[in-house]
Parts: C-alpha cells; sequence; structure tokens
C-alpha cells in the first residue's frame, strides 16, 4: 500500500449506483455532498459540487484515508479511488484486494 501514501489520488462517484446512504459525506464532508437529487457528488477545491457524470477530483493528503474507507465501506459500491498517475484503483469497486 505503498503506492496509496506517494501517489496523487482522485476519486468520483457513479451516480448510477449510489444509494444516497451518506457514508463518504460523514467520512470526507470537504470531498463529498449531497445534491438535491440526493444521490454524492464530489467536490471540486474550491468547494463546487461537480454534477457532470464521471467528474474527478484530487484527493487531498490528509483526507486520503477518509476517503479511502468511505469507497470501502459504500453500500452502493459506487465511489471509486484511483492513482492519478496511471488510472490504477486503489479503493472500490474495480480494485484489487
Amino acid at each position: 500500500m505503498t503506492e496509496v501514501a506517494t501517489d496523487q489520488l482522485q476519486v468520483w462517484v457513479d451516480q448510477d449506483l449510489c444509494t444516497g446512504d451518506g457514508l463518504c459525506v460523514q467520512y470526507a464532508p470537504d470531498v463529498f455532498e449531497f445534491d438535491v437529487d440526493g444521490l454524492a457528488y464530489v467536490k471540486g477545491s474550491d468547494g463546487e459540487l461537480l454534477q457532470a457524470p464521471g467528474s474527478r477530483v484530487d484527493v487531498p493528503e490528509h483526507l486520503r484515508l477518509e476517503v479511502i474507507d468511505s469507497a470501502k465501506e459504500c453500500p452502493g459500491e459506487c465511489i471509486h479511488v484511483l492513482r492519478a498517475g496511471d488510472g490504477v484503483a486503489v479503493a472500490g469497486p474495480d480494485a484489487e484486494d
């Protein structure tokens, strides 16, 4: 797991799979937020909600564990955490355990 500690990570939410459970918003409210549709979205560094499907944001270094935990705990398995450099999934439904 050393790659996770050193590489920049990105995260995105698949709203088609989102259950609106809210664990991600509890884990990392600086990264995730609900919209009026009751689904979670990622937020840009300026706090703006990114509603385009597949929108990715960089994970702040101090929130890496929270974002990874939100992906692992998400009941909808809709949170994708990737290494920015090569796009390899480190957490979420496409990650190899």
